[in-house]
């Protein structure tokens, strides 16, 4: 097999509406459903279904790190390519925090009401996470 002359991971950050971010990175950290992944060049042919969670894309060639807050989705690594497809996907910087809190609260409220409840107190917990990593 010839060896890979790319030098970064050429990114897709996808939600069901629209691309939210693509470009070149160093290293993703993405929470799967069998644990936390981090990917780098070269690595292997994977395809997961991510948790409600915080991605974080470490931008090629700079400090800045990008910070999401998925629903879930999937994740796909395959010749130095990385898809992250969700339902719903939001930037760090767009979270606003006490909104989040209000919704995690209300979240929490309705557990013992409705099983949809739980997934939305996941998300609240993500999107907090990610807000508060950039913040």
């Amino acid at each position: 097999m010839a060896e890979s002359t790319v030098e970064h991971l050429h990114v897709e950050l996808v939600a069901a509406d629209r691309t939210v971010w693509s470009g070149e990175a160093a290293m993703i950290i993405a929470r799967t459903l069998e644990g936390d992944i981090g990917v780098l060049r070269g690595h292997a042919p994977t395809l997961s279904l991510l948790s409600a969670s915080v991605v974080e894309i470490q931008v090629a060639n700079s400090n800045q790190l990008v910070v999401v807050a998925v629903d879930g989705g999937f994740l796909s690594v395959a010749n130095d390519r990385v898809s992250i497809l969700a339902e719903r996907v939001e930037l760090a910087e767009d979270i606003e925090v006490s909104q989040a809190r209000i919704d995690l609260e209300e979240a929490k409220r309705l557990l013992d009401s409705s099983n949809e409840a739980e997934q939305r107190v996941r998300h609240a917990e993500a999107r907090i996470r990610a807000a508060e990593k950039v913040s």
